[in-house]
């Protein structure tokens, strides 16, 4: 058959395929086959023809539609926390290098300053703040600022300011990273600040067992939602191949699922500081006798440093070295 036969044969059935979707998904899968025919007999006969790239960019939409509309199922829950989040921690490696670099650096600044002025660390952590804290060290209560009578008020309001706090520094990006850098600044010299307090008493190793049994998962996170404002900052000045609209979709687009996964995270901490942090201060209270023991500390300090490290570092590598990757539209490739 010529070509120009085969294309008036079939054009207005192309056309309408290319024109109008179908929701019945029997219709679907009959224009699939069809236009599956069709290339075949056209790459046959014109493999170097228009017409071929027509067909084939017809059937190549229809099949992207049933990709995208099939049904979810449960397994995709599961995938997207197993896979897809992972391998998209380990896209931005760099990035999370960076903001943990730079969140080190600012903790240390805060400690180099107390040490050096005692007012500076009452500026960064209030007057009040600081003494209080002064006046529970002196009466033996060195940890009493995390003691509540009313522990699930305390859990509630923790979660959600800073879930709050964590994507105000995520949506700092779309200020080019200005906002999320200066709350990296702000949150890391007030640490350097608060640890150096204790240090200076001699109390630097029991406020690791007691602050850090939530801090542990709570900072590391602010950090990890610092690096998502650092990529949709990226994503805006440094577009690569894409025009700076679609690389700053892609940019949020991967920066909310990250934050997805901070949220449980936050929780939990925000779980350890009301209920679980106050029994270790108690534990280094003259007046409480009932506390938790050193043991218990350690374990979930270790525990959730190495959660971090494995589902933000480790598996992520480990995925990328077994071939899972994850494409430019956010679908999962697996390994052959």
């Amino acid at each position: 058959m010529r070509e120009a036969m085969f294309i008036k044969k079939n054009a207005d059935k192309w056309t309408e395929y290319q024109q109008t979707q179908t929701n019945d998904p029997d219709e679907t899968a009959e224009r699939f086959v069809t236009l599956v025919d069709d290339l075949s007999y056209a790459k046959t006969f014109y493999p170097h023809s228009k017409v071929t790239k027509w067909v084939n960019a017809i059937a190549a939409n229809i099949y992207q539609s049933i990709y995208k509309n099939k049904k979810e199922k449960y397994s995709r829950v599961f995938t997207f926390w197993k896979y897809e989040l992972p391998l998209l921690f380990r896209k931005y490696h760099k990035v999370l290098l960076f903001a943990f670099l730079l969140n080190f650096f600012f903790t240390i600044i805060g400690v180099w300053a107390s040490m050096n002025n005692e007012e500076f660390m009452r500026g960064v952590l209030s007057p009040g703040y600081v003494d209080k804290t002064m006046d529970n060290i002196a009466n033996g209560d060195p940890f009493g600022i995390y003691k509540s009578d009313n522990p699930f008020s305390m859990f509630v309001m923790i979660a959600m300011n800073n879930i709050f706090v964590a994507f105000l520094m995520a949506m700092g990006g779309l200020t080019l990273g200005i906002w999320t850098l200066i709350s990296d600044w702000q949150n890391s010299v007030m640490l350097g600040a608060f640890q150096y307090m204790f240090f200076a008493h001699n109390l630097g190793a029991k406020s690791v067992l007691v602050i850090w049994i939530h801090g542990t998962l709570e900072i590391l996170s602010f950090i990890v939602a610092s690096t998502v404002g650092y990529i949709i900052s990226r994503s805006i000045l440094f577009p690569g191949t894409y025009n700076r609209l679609e690389s700053f979709k892609k940019g949020v687009k991967d920066g909310m699922k990250i934050m997805i996964a901070l949220v449980p995270i936050f929780i939990v901490a925000a779980f350890f500081e009301s209920y679980v942090t106050h029994l270790m201060s108690n534990t280094y209270s003259k007046t409480k006798n009932a506390g938790l023991p050193v043991w218990g500390s350690v374990i979930i300090l270790l525990v959730s440093l190495a959660f971090i490290l494995w589902y933000f570092i480790f598996l992520p590598i480990r995925l990328h070295k077994r071939g899972y990757q994850l494409q430019s539209d956010g679908i999962l490739k697996q390994p052959a």
